[in-house]
């Protein structure tokens, strides 16, 4: 008896990365994990991507859209996937031999998971780097540990479609941070599994990396004040967020008012305040 194994659509977002988009696209054409579609959504990309993404004919789906960002390039690809499972990956990532085939079978193991990512090599300006002890993924219910930074990476991610249609996509108005602001809606109703063997290699310190943006606990705010007001937390896990906004918003505005730039400042103060 054949048993048919689940189809996996694999979403890669990419805006002006010709340098390092091939690698990404050939990583998941590595895969030995046979029922895998991959959506490439090109963001507006002005460089060589256009051609790059030509050259693979009928081996992967190209969705072109006017520049709207990251968030709004993983819904279009999210949106036009026909696998019940949905796999991300960043277009300055790539991911190693055996990923998707190891993660679905930890899935498969585990039928009630509807989410798992995994380990992580982790290479900054062409050297490896070792993650501090903060960024240790973990596995569970793991909401409140997500809660002081991003816990969980998309390009080591396998998702299922219904849960992204329970929680909702990416937020479009989230300029960063806007996948801590997903792992969150999550993370509070729902186990995350972890398969520790690093199956990804996370590339960083290139200048258009979202992470480089300044003020990353602004949006981080934003994130925690729509978690807290969504109705979707216990008691204890609405305790934790209303901390944990507490702190950022009292880190913020320090930095502001450093800089001067008062009447910021009190905006995250009296936030902060009303919190209390």
């Amino acid at each position: 008896m054949t048993i048919t194994q689940p189809m996996v659509s694999v979403i890669i977002p990419t805006f002006n990365r010709a340098w390092c988009l091939k690698e990404a696209v050939d990583s998941v054409l590595a895969q030995d994990y046979p029922a895998v579609e991959i959506i490439v959504v090109d963001d507006g990309s002005t460089d060589d991507t256009g051609r790059i993404l030509g050259s693979y004919g009928g081996k992967i789906k190209v969705i072109r859209q006017e520049n709207s960002g990251v968030s709004a390039a993983r819904n279009r690809g999210i949106q036009a996937a026909r696998g019940p499972w949905i796999a991300l990956l960043d277009s300055d990532d790539l991911w190693l031999p055996g990923k998707l085939a190891t993660q679905m079978a930890y899935l498969e193991a585990r039928p009630r998971l509807r989410i798992c990512q995994t380990g992580e090599i982790w290479i900054r300006n062409g050297r490896r780097v070792n993650p501090a002890a903060r960024h240790a993924k973990a596995e569970g219910m793991i909401f409140e540990k997500c809660l002081p930074l991003c816990l969980v990476s998309p390009s080591a991610v396998v998702i299922h479609a219904g849960l992204l249609e329970e929680v909702g996509l990416f937020d479009e108005n989230l300029p960063a941070c806007e996948d801590y602001d997903l792992w969150l809606r999550i993370s509070c109703r729902h186990r995350i599994g972890l398969v520790p063997e690093p199956l990804v290699v996370k590339r960083g310190g290139h200048q258009d990396q979202l992470s480089r943006r300044p003020a990353l606990d602004r949006y981080r705010i934003r994130a925690l004040e729509k978690i807290i007001g969504s109705g979707r937390l216990s008691a204890s896990q609405r305790k934790a967020a209303v901390a944990m906004l507490q702190a950022k918003c009292r880190i913020y505005a320090n930095g502001c008012r450093k800089r001067g730039r008062l009447d910021e400042a009190r905006r995250y103060e009296e936030l902060m305040g009303g919190l209390g």
